[in-house]
């Protein structure tokens, strides 16, 4: 099981929510923090994490999640509402850089993702999330590339791609239940000629009986 879906699973099920996207992320600059804070937990993989509650009305939250070096466990770190995010940064709109920044309203993250890839589609599945939960004002995207903000999205791909599927489906069914009903129809002529024979046959037989 990935990591992903072992935090979906331990942080977000049991309080009744599903993870829409996360993403493995480092800082690119370093927060100075006071060397007894740290308490010698060492080493540690941090993924900010896109979640929803199923229960209606919908709560959007962005939580960041980590991994000690040598624990099996993920912890909640820090969350904030959909409401909180002020601005998200792509930074480079000419090509999928892994750099990203999330402004909320009372600080500053600037992150690095695992891939560029990665953060592309969390950054596309957030700016969805956005158009679709914020009621109120919503969250800038500055710097991002268009096809992350709509168009040909990865969302909107994948239901093309369903819908596709299902009526590539229906259609096979159909063809499928045309030759059938072709070959009930010709079944059926192939019966209708064969007693007609029959018929034929037996009265040619009683004529020549007689």
């Amino acid at each position: 099981m990935s990591a992903k879906s072992i935090i979906n699973k331990e942080l977000f099920t049991p309080h009744d929510e599903k993870m829409l996207a996360a993403v493995q992320v480092k800082r690119r600059t370093k927060k100075k923090i006071p060397f007894l804070a740290t308490g010698g937990q060492g080493d540690y993989m941090t993924f900010i994490c896109l979640s929803v509650t199923n229960k209606k009305p919908s709560h959007v939250s962005i939580t960041k999640v980590k991994q000690f070096q040598g624990s099996s466990s993920f912890i909640k770190r820090s969350q904030w509402t959909l409401d909180q995010l002020r601005q998200v940064n792509g930074i480079d709109t000419s090509k999928d850089c892994p750099e990203f920044d999330l402004m909320f309203d009372n600080g500053l993250d600037q992150w690095v993702a695992s891939s560029g890839g990665e953060k592309c589609t969390f950054i596309q599945i957030l700016h969805h999330s956005c158009q679709r939960y914020c009621s109120a004002r919503k969250p800038e995207f500055v710097n991002c590339q268009s096809k992350l903000l709509g168009g040909n999205s990865i969302l909107h791909s994948a239901a093309d791609s369903v819908t596709s599927a299902v009526q590539k489906a229906s259609q096979a069914l159909n063809e499928r239940g045309e030759r059938l009903g072709r070959a009930e129809e010709r079944t059926a002529d192939m019966m209708n000629s064969a007693e007609q024979f029959a018929v034929t046959a037996h009265k040619l037989a009683m004529k020549h009986k007689c």
